[in-house]
């Protein structure tokens, strides 16, 4: 249940979760369509789908959802990662699916993702409860 992305973003070969819902749509899509050789050709049968038609798309959606933001398929990559992030998949597993080197890269797409950061515990809420101050005199200096 996966797919191989073949030359994506920064010319990174890997492999990103093929859900059943959207493998419903793609085995619906064929049967409709039966590409010959890409599943989703361009213009000209024997070429992939080009960049300014998946751009072209998102403009088409923003307008019809009477989105002001600008979108792009970028914004797709941003989104997709702030949800996995918020939904609680580790930042490595993301960073992988992302196809960055670098920690440091991945780390800038999940800015956005504030309620994960807010709604972590501090694992000092983890440790049982401290004696009172009373009962440790050592500790109330410190409280």
């Amino acid at each position: 249940m996966v797919i191989r992305v073949e030359q994506g973003k920064g010319r990174i070969d890997r492999y990103v979760m093929l859900s059943p819902k959207l493998l419903q749509i793609l085995r619906d899509w064929w049967r409709v369509n039966r590409p010959k050789r890409w599943l989703f050709p361009g213009d000209q049968a024997d070429n992939h789908i080009g960049k300014s038609t998946i751009e072209e798309a998102c403009q088409k959606a923003r307008r019809r959802c009477r989105i002001c933001k600008p979108i792009t398929p970028h914004s797709l990559r941003h989104a997709f990662a702030a949800h996995l992030l918020e939904s609680g998949t580790d930042v490595r597993t993301i960073q992988l699916l992302l196809g960055h080197c670098s920690l440091a890269t991945t780390a800038t797409y999940l800015r956005i993702a504030n309620a994960k950061v807010c709604s972590t515990k501090s694992p000092l809420d983890l440790l049982p409860k401290t004696l009172s101050a009373k009962l440790n005199p050592t500790l109330a200096r410190y409280l």
